[in-house]
């Protein structure tokens, strides 16, 4: 069975830094593509950025050059660190993983991310 256990989400003001965290369990990490989503209050949900078993990575056009997604195959974690973040940021965060090989899709519990002053 596979979990995926977001943590690092929290009240940030303007500007500030968070970095968020996601924990696999079970055997896919590796084979997998590992990526971060958001969704804002009545707003579909939305890629944030994605990286490869190979570390390639891709970046919404809103995140790049703020966001840096990266990924630990000993840990079986993938972070999201956010930096410059503007209130517009504000939403649950969701840690996505896609086996390559299965083509199954998993996603974590969700994490709340929110950017006021």
């Amino acid at each position: 069975q596979v979990q995926l256990v977001e943590s690092g989400g929290g009240l940030v003001q303007p500007g500030g830094s968070l970095r968020l965290s996601c924990a696999a369990s079970g055997s896919i990490f590796s084979g997998a593509s590992m990526g971060w989503y958001r969704q804002a209050p009545g707003m579909q949900r939305e890629l944030v950025a994605v990286i490869s078993p190979g570390d390639s990575t891709n970046y919404a056009d809103s995140v790049k050059g703020r966001f840096t997604i990266s990924r630990d195959n000993a840990k079986n974690t993938v972070y999201l660190q956010m930096d410059s973040l503007k209130p517009d940021d504000t939403a649950v965060y969701y840690c996505n993983a896609f086996h390559l090989s299965t083509f199954r899709a998993y996603w974590g519990q969700g994490t709340q991310v929110t950017v006021s002053a």
